[in-house]
């Protein structure tokens, strides 16, 4: 079933009933409620926004990603589950004990499949360089020793935003738009890290003893292209990049409901991200070897 994203930019007072959400609007006292098991995200914008404890217990057994924004309104923190699979405990291990050869192999899947997908965003948007990316994806190696995401990203941003953008945290028109929703994704990969039973912290690839989602780091950057794709068309509906209103903000959180091909089939992008998770499990446990990551292939 396709979980629900809630988005709370208003002061308002949440609580439980009856295994729902039960949503009081500060301002008017008009009451709302939403099952608890339909919500998949959540993300509390407002800094007067109460709830009870019993809130985070519920979310919490439901497996919903809960991000936190900043006095920026930036999303800045989440809340996960820590005991969401019954068989947890044997993939922590199989995951800790993952030979480094098998992770090379699988970081070289995904940049090959990032890269890949930098491709189709190129040709989606009628930009050049098409043929270059899909020939770096072609050389990545083993842990893409040479370095070719590097490489790709150079001539993908130069030619998907101009040639004097740069992609940085703090820098000019589309960066903020990429950053909101790039977080939005990192929360939903994490959120089915746990739900498959594996430590976010212990990445195949980022290895930063400040970063506690190194592995929904490594996981995203397939996924990245298909927020790149979302910010192109934004600017083009003439949608605020910089400044992000609430009009903005839907429009990055619908990230999670738009159509990928992935397995051979077209799913919504959070059903897709259940199944990248799912077959990385299945890699560390020694029962497959290859990552199912989405492409653009017969996405409309």
């Amino acid at each position: 079933m396709l979980k629900r994203t809630l988005f709370f930019g208003n002061p308002y007072h949440i609580s439980t009933e009856n295994i729902q959400l039960k949503i009081t609007d500060k301002s008017t006292g008009e009451i709302k409620t939403v099952p608890i098991e339909d919500i998949g995200f959540i993300v509390f914008e407002h800094p007067h926004i109460t709830f009870t404890q019993s809130v985070m217990q519920h979310l919490a057994a439901n497996n919903t990603a809960v991000v936190f924004c900043d006095e920026k309104y930036h999303p800045s923190s989440m809340l996960l589950h820590l005991d969401t699979n019954h068989v947890q405990t044997e993939r922590f291990k199989a995951q800790i004990a993952t030979s480094e050869p098998l992770k090379k192999q699988l970081w070289q899947q995904t940049i090959k499949a990032k890269i890949t997908n930098q491709a189709f965003v190129l040709q989606k948007t009628n930009k050049e360089g098409v043929e270059a990316l899909q020939y770096l994806s072609r050389q990545v190696l083993s842990g893409d020793s040479t370095n070719q995401e590097a490489q790709a990203a150079r001539r993908y941003w130069s030619k998907l935003f101009g040639s004097d953008f740069t992609r940085e945290r703090y820098g000019k028109e589309p960066n903020p738009a990429l950053n909101y929703g790039y977080a939005i994704l990192r929360a939903a990969v994490a959120r089915d890290i746990a739900g498959s039973g594996l430590l976010a912290t212990l990445g195949i690839h980022h290895r930063n003893k400040y970063n506690s989602f190194c592995l929904a780091d490594d996981i995203m950057e397939p996924y990245r292209p298909f927020v790149d794709l979302l910010v192109v068309a934004m600017q083009e509906k003439g949608m605020d990049c910089i400044n992000l209103g609430t009009q903005e903000k839907a429009e990055l959180l619908s990230i999670l409901t738009i159509d990928i091909f992935i397995n051979n089939n077209k799913s919504p992008l959070m059903v897709g991200l259940s199944q990248t998770t799912a077959s990385l499990s299945r890699c560390f446990e020694g029962k497959a070897k290859k990552i199912i990551y989405p492409n653009f292939h017969d996405c409309q």
